[in-house]
């Protein structure tokens, strides 16, 4: 049995793709928590992550003040998770981004407790992306607040639960053709979602410096495309590409603004156009995963314990020759 910390950590938009993960960190290392999010009947899933009555989800909206301040009462901790890829409605950039940031940390303030803010690799006040200035925005109203905040910057987060594999490996069960926004020579660096969990409960722990930003990023270095062919040969399925400019993208995500949930939006085409990848200084600074004591584990390693379902007969398929996926000439562009 897990040994009570008797620590209380807040965890807004704990009932995301990442917050289930933070939340059983933190859960094994005997932190009570409390899930804040908008709907807390989405939250109960995780209840099964901890003891007895150890996480508790709790209703709170970063666009109402009165809820994040209620959310962190008595809190020995808080974490904030909460961002959105699009906007909806009056889920925007804005609100929850930089106005949400600064409300979280204000909160945490007035109960004394020390904050870890989820951010960006790429987040940046002069970008031309509303993502990655709010982004920044957000970073900048935390530490104006609690400048001994931590600020995590992860790149793309990979997982089996994760919004961008799994509707690649979708897409590639019926779509003859695959699209590469820019040609898909943009630079990732995906890291594991457990790894950057496990990072974000460290900061709980106060084992690593606190008012600091640290970059996330994997072992690898790979394009968009390079991630495709990756994710294609773990599914075992033979692709083409269709390789589509930013200019074209662009148009088309003007095109789909109002249909419900568009696959694509001008403001990601922008930071497309942007590499995501750790950045230089972060690595001579010591401001990485590795400044956690880890090793992050590789899409190699992680990608077929989630995707195998997308094989043609599922864990039934017989595995490939060594470099199976796509040959030479499955490997060219669509013009």
């Amino acid at each position: 049995m897990t040994v009570d910390t008797n620590k209380t950590v807040v965890v807004f938009g704990g009932s995301g793709f990442l917050g289930r993960y933070v939340t059983r960190a933190l859960a094994k290392r005997g932190h009570r928590i409390r899930v804040a999010c908008r709907r807390p009947d989405l939250a109960y899933h995780l209840q099964t992550n901890g003891n007895l009555g150890q996480i508790l989800p709790i209703q709170a909206n970063l666009r109402h003040r009165w809820s994040v301040d209620r959310a962190v009462e008595n809190a020995d901790h808080v974490v904030n998770l909460v961002g959105i890829l699009a906007e909806s409605g009056r889920q925007t950039f804005d609100a929850l981004q930089s106005f949400g940031a600064r409300a979280v940390a204000e909160a945490a303030r007035g109960v004394g407790a020390p904050m870890t803010q989820i951010s960006a690799i790429g987040a940046d006040e002069n970008s031309d992306s509303a993502y990655a200035r709010t982004k920044a925005a957000g970073e900048k109203a935390v530490f104006e607040t609690l400048p001994d905040a931590t600020v995590i910057r992860p790149s793309i987060v990979f997982g089996a639960e994760d919004q961008f594999f799994n509707r690649f490996a979708q897409m590639a069960r019926f779509a003859p053709v695959l699209p590469l926004i820019g040609g898909g020579t943009t630079k990732f660096q995906p890291v594991f979602v457990g790894d950057v969990a496990e990072a974000i409960a460290d900061t709980v722990d106060g084992t690593v410096p606190r008012g600091r930003i640290y970059e996330l990023g994997g072992p690898e270095v790979l394009t968009f495309r390079e991630m495709m062919e990756e994710m294609l040969r773990v599914i075992g399925r033979k692709r083409r590409f269709v390789s589509i400019g930013f200019g074209t993208a662009s148009t088309m995500a003007r095109a789909m603004r109002f249909l419900p949930f568009a696959p694509l939006t001008e403001d990601q085409v922008r930071q497309l156009q942007h590499d995501n990848i750790v950045s230089d200084a972060a690595k001579a600074e010591g401001r990485t995963l590795e400044a956690f004591g880890r090793t992050p584990r590789s899409l190699e390693a992680i990608l077929p314990t989630y995707l195998i379902r997308f094989r043609p007969q599922g864990q039934f398929t017989l595995p490939q020759p060594q470099g199976g996926g796509l040959d030479p000439e499955q490997q060219k562009d669509v013009v």
